[in-house]
């Protein structure tokens, strides 16, 4: 018979147990910190109508090239998801009723058709948190806040950096770039700590950016990177919409230094997030140390999404933050900071006696214990083998001469020392 050549798919990964385990820790650690939060549970499915998830309030024209389409049987046009927060906004949008402010928690699998690196697939698991129905800067100081101390429970050292797309809006306008403009300049400034200042100038040329403008964000861009506080922009000319920006992110600031988070958090003019949902604050979360350079968490302030969805002209104030699981295990991992820890507390090894060993092991069950049974027969050596080989802290033996004395016997495999157990066999 021919053997079959498998592969997984490009992008994608298998995670075997040992691996796995250490992602269901984080996925718990994650989950246990929202439900401190006041955060409601929710679920959204993977499959969504193309045309919501590719609709002006999605994630704008480059994110839809990374979506994976297809078909059902009635040729309906659908696709995957590529994140959790267009799907929150349907379910908002088809449950008026929701009473507000609204915080919900999401983790699941998204997929994006994009390049692949370190941490970086192309189906991933977010873990999203989203506030409908608050307007106020509070919110986003809570879900930093938030995302502070999920970075100290896992043990990885973390910043933050901010920024108001009404800003970074109103400085193009003082630049000189034309609106219909604005989102593709936004975009390559996204990309500036990745391919340097001489590239952003380049692209800017080739995408026909009006020689002024460039000139301007070039001068812009030399000036100051990560000034650390928004104070630099209120030296500037500005506009009404830049104005804005300017009143959030200082009430931002404000409520950072009084949640003392203030020093993990850093202003950075030139932030943009790419996706064009985005109308206020935006915030990437970066490791402080190690080989990850891209972000481990990213969010911000999505006013218009759930409002466009509904056909109605008020806003919905929303915030929303997301953490990549599988960029934080990388990290994890690369940084050797995985302690491995037994999947088992017990392991039976029956010595001719399986029903014997299977009612030991409902016992221990019951009481809350992990527990394996082992059925094939193995040698005695083997099966101990296994039990050190997994880091299986004990060992429990029930053979004939248990069976008639009423008791097991307990190995403890990190000290090799034994007890016998009473049992009603």
């Amino acid at each position: 018979m021919k053997k079959w050549d498998y592969q997984n798919v490009r992008g994608t990964q298998d995670y075997l147990p040992e691996d796995e385990s250490v992602r269901v820790w984080l996925r718990r650690e994650l989950e246990e910190v929202f439900q401190q939060y006041g955060c409601k549970p929710m679920e959204t499915p993977m499959i969504n109508y193309t045309d919501l998830l590719a609709s002006k309030y999605g994630g704008g024209a480059e994110i839809k090239k990374e979506m994976y389409t297809l078909t059902d049987r009635g040729k309906r046009a659908l696709a995957l998801r590529y994140d959790l927060t267009i799907p929150f906004a349907k379910v908002m949008a088809m449950n008026p009723d929701i009473r507000k402010p609204f915080k919900r928690y999401e983790i699941g699998k998204v997929f994006r058709d994009g390049p692949i690196k370190a941490g970086r697939f192309r189906e991933f698991t977010q873990c999203d948190v989203d506030v409908a129905g608050v307007d106020s800067p509070l919110a986003e100081a809570e879900l930093l806040e938030m995302a502070t101390e999920v970075f100290r429970r896992i043990g990885l050292n973390m910043t933050i950096q901010y920024n108001n797309r009404k800003l970074l809006t109103g400085m193009l306008d003082i630049c000189g770039v034309s609106k219909d403009q604005h989102s593709a300049v936004i975009l390559i400034l996204d990309k500036r700590e990745k391919i340097g200042d001489k590239q952003v100038v380049n692209e800017l040329k080739e995408m026909g950016v009006d020689g002024k403008a460039i000139s301007k964000i070039a001068q812009w861009l030399k000036q100051n990177s990560k000034n650390g506080s928004v104070d630099f922009a209120t030296d500037r000319p500005t506009t009404p919409i830049m104005a804005e920006g300017i009143a959030e992110l200082q009430k931002l600031e404000e409520a950072l230094r009084y949640l003392n988070i203030d020093s993990q958090c850093t202003f950075n003019p030139f932030l943009a997030r790419g996706l064009e949902i985005y109308t206020g604050t935006v915030y990437e979360l970066f490791l402080t140390e190690g080989a990850i350079q891209s972000s481990v968490g990213s969010g911000g302030r999505y006013d218009q999404a759930i409002s466009g969805l509904t056909g109605e002209e008020q806003p919905m104030p929303t915030v929303g933050i997301s953490f990549g699981i599988d960029v934080i295990y990388t990290a994890l991992k690369m940084e050797g900071r995985i302690n491995q820890k037994p999947l088992l507390d017990y392991y039976v090894i029956p010595l001719q006696k399986q029903k014997e060993a299977l009612a030991v092991a409902s016992s221990l069950r019951k009481q809350g214990f992990r527990v394996d049974v082992e059925f094939k027969n193995k040698k005695l050596t083997k099966a101990l083998d296994r039990a050190n080989k997994e880091k299986i802290p004990f060992v429990i033996l029930i053979g004939e001469e248990e069976v008639a004395s009423g008791r097991y016997k307990l190995k403890n495999m990190e000290t090799g020392t034994e007890q016998h157990v009473p049992f009603s066999f």
